[in-house]
Order: C-alpha cells, then structure tokens, then sequence
C-alpha cells in the first residue's frame, strides 16, 4: 500500500472543489465511505481530510462531517505549499513560466546563511519570471542543495519542480516558513520583470524543509507591487484567547 495515499485523496478532493465539481456547502463523504472508496484505514483517511481542513478546502463539524468551503477568492495561499503551476491553474489565468537559469553553483555566501549549510556546498540555481496575462510579474529565485537534488534541468524547471521532486525522487516535502519584505527593486528585478513605473517590489522568503525537517530549499520570490495580493486561512484553535 502507497503511504502516501492520504496524499492522492487529498489532491482528488483539492482539485474537485477548486474545480467546482464539489461546491462549497456540500458534505464530503463520510469516513467510512471513503475507506471503502479507497480501500485504506480510517487513520489515513481522516490524515487526507485533516489535510483538507488545514488549506481550508473544508470544514469539519464535529458530529456531522466534513463540507466544502468556497475558495473562490482565495489566490496565492500564503499557507500551504503549492508550485506555481498549481496556483496559475487555481487562480484560472493565463500564464507563463519563463526560465532565465538553471545551473549547478558554488553556493553563494548569503544563500549559505539562509540554508544553514557548508559554505563550500553547491546548489541548483533556478531563476524564473511569471508571466501572468502577459506581464512578467514575479521573479523566482530557487536555491535547491545539490546533495538533495542532484540533477535539475531547463524542460523539469519549465514545468513543476515540485512534481519532479515528489514524483521521480521520491522526496516527501513537507512544510515551509515564509517571511514577506517589500524591498527597492534591483537591477535583476528592472531587467527580468516589467516593473512599469514602481520602484519597490514584495519579496516572499521561502525556506523549505522536507519531512524529517531537513532544510533543502530556499527561494526569493519578488513580485510587483500591484500585483501582490496573498490570502491566508486561519483556522482559531479551542481555547484560545484574544
């Protein structure tokens, strides 16, 4: 048995809500249901929905079950851990990925302070821009560790790093801590985005750790001002106080 089932329910399930398929208000089905959809233990499904409940795909009611939130507005999550591919699909605009670098390095100085490695360590460098509805808007700045991720190429940072890492080198992602800035643009920024008259851009921090909490990735993602719009889901605890 795959032990990452709970995953692929929580992608069919992710998916068909953001889709529509399922809209918000509607009951999920029960736990018992989905153990004999999917042929797995009642400890996995509630780990999907747990999941689910967490990006704030759905509510759970405590005696009644688990129903779809709508997320009609909810664009670049700033919780969660998606790959702008995902995102350009959930958002339904047109886009673009644009790869300016995709190549092995020595690790530069300030990228070793935020991945807390060897200074004479090597890393994947992936320099992207995002061309939403024909704008290069934000500008991608991946640093992966190279004793992680030992291969990447221009067609695999095209597409989904994410999928590739998951998909072909088995590597359980698992969450990130993010810090947001807004910063003076720089000569990179002018030459790689259409900055149109702003001076400033919003820099999103990502340091990306896999499951045993390995800290593999860290990224500098710079967006243009009027372009920034984040959502984040919170979710209040029992018991907490204000």
């Amino acid at each position: 048995m795959n032990t990452n089932i709970f995953l692929q329910i929580y992608h069919d399930y992710s998916e068909r809500i953001q889709s529509g398929e399922i809209a918000a208000g509607t009951k999920l089905p029960s736990e018992n249901d989905l153990t004999r959809e999917y042929g797995i233990s009642r400890e996995t499904v509630r780990k999907a929905l747990q999941l689910l409940s967490e990006n704030g795909f759905i509510h759970k009611i405590k005696g009644k079950g688990s129903f779809a939130l709508d997320i009609g507005r909810m664009n670049f999550p700033l919780s969660g851990l998606v790959s702008f591919k995902e995102m350009s699909e959930r958002i339904g605009r047109k886009s673009q990925t644009i790869v300016y670098k995709t190549e092995h390095i020595p690790i530069p100085h300030a990228v070793a302070r935020h991945l807390e490695t060897d200074k004479h360590a090597t890393v994947w460098q992936v320099i992207r821009a995002r061309n939403i509805e024909g704008e290069k808007v934000i500008l991608d700045k991946d640093y992966f560790r190279s004793d992680i991720v030992p291969l990447l190429t221009t067609e695999i940072a095209s597409g989904s790093i994410y999928a590739y890492l998951e998909q072909e080198l088995n590597l359980q992602i698992s969450y990130a801590k993010k810090v947001i800035s807004v910063e003076d643009a720089t000569t990179e920024d002018y030459e790689l985005l259409d900055l149109k008259e702003y001076t400033h851009v919003v820099v999103v921090r990502n340091y990306v750790h896999l499951e045993d909490t390995t800290l593999f990735q860290y990224t500098e993602s710079r967006h243009r001002l009027d372009k920034f719009q984040f959502v984040d889901f919170a979710r209040r605890s029992p018991g907490e106080e204000k």
